[in-house]
């Protein structure tokens, strides 16, 4: 395993180079192809922000890049964050590929995508027994919809703080809905 140890505009100890050379190797225990390694250690020249050091670590397996990065106060500390977070990926990733290359423990694990107000075909669906990413429908809402233009739509989901409303549109007369977008602005979608 190659693994390479850059600053950008920061100066790397011999300290820090020997520890992060010795955390990246104990992640090979989560991938054996692991190749190449690169971690980047830079600085966030701002004086508002308190965790300036950061930390950037690409891994190069056999047709896959892993890539985390964190930032925190000291480089030690940014370099443990993006290690948990390498962990956690090539645990997925790992999980992932036994699934993969081994089809019948896919069919002993299979269950529906999705359980309708906690009753499926098994038992023990509602009590969480299908935890491994799976979406379990938990709840089912039913409501009237009466037709309201989109800015009363718009109205009703600031007054009920939630992200989304679904609401029949009375300028198209189709359902619609109303959501709130990350930048902070709405978004509608209307069905067909």
């Amino acid at each position: 395993m190659d693994i390479v140890v850059r600053g950008k505009n920061v100066d790397i100890g011999k300290h820090l180079r020997a520890t992060s050379e010795s955390k990246i190797t104990n992640l090979a225990r989560f991938a054996h192809d692991l190749e190449r390694v690169e971690v980047d250690f830079s600085e966030v020249r701002n004086p508002r922000v308190s965790e300036s050091e950061l930390c950037e670590v690409t891994l190069h397996l056999k047709g896959h890049f892993v890539k985390a990065h964190a930032a925190a106060i000291e480089q030690l500390a940014a370099l443990d964050l993006t290690i948990d977070k390498l962990e956690h990926q090539l645990t997925r990733l790992k999980d992932k590929r036994v699934a993969r290359n081994h089809p019948r423990r896919r069919q002993l694990r299979s269950h529906p995508p999705f359980v309708v107000d906690g009753a499926a075909d098994g038992e023990g669906a509602a009590d969480g027994e299908w935890s491994d990413g799976e979406a379990i429908l938990m709840r089912t809402k039913r409501f009237e919809m009466k037709p309201m233009p989109p800015e009363e739509a718009a109205l009703q989901l600031e007054l009920l703080g939630h992200n989304f409303y679904l609401f029949a549109n009375a300028e198209s007369g189709r359902h619609a809905v109303i959501y709130r977008r990350r930048d902070g602005h709405l978004g509608l979608i209307e069905g067909g």
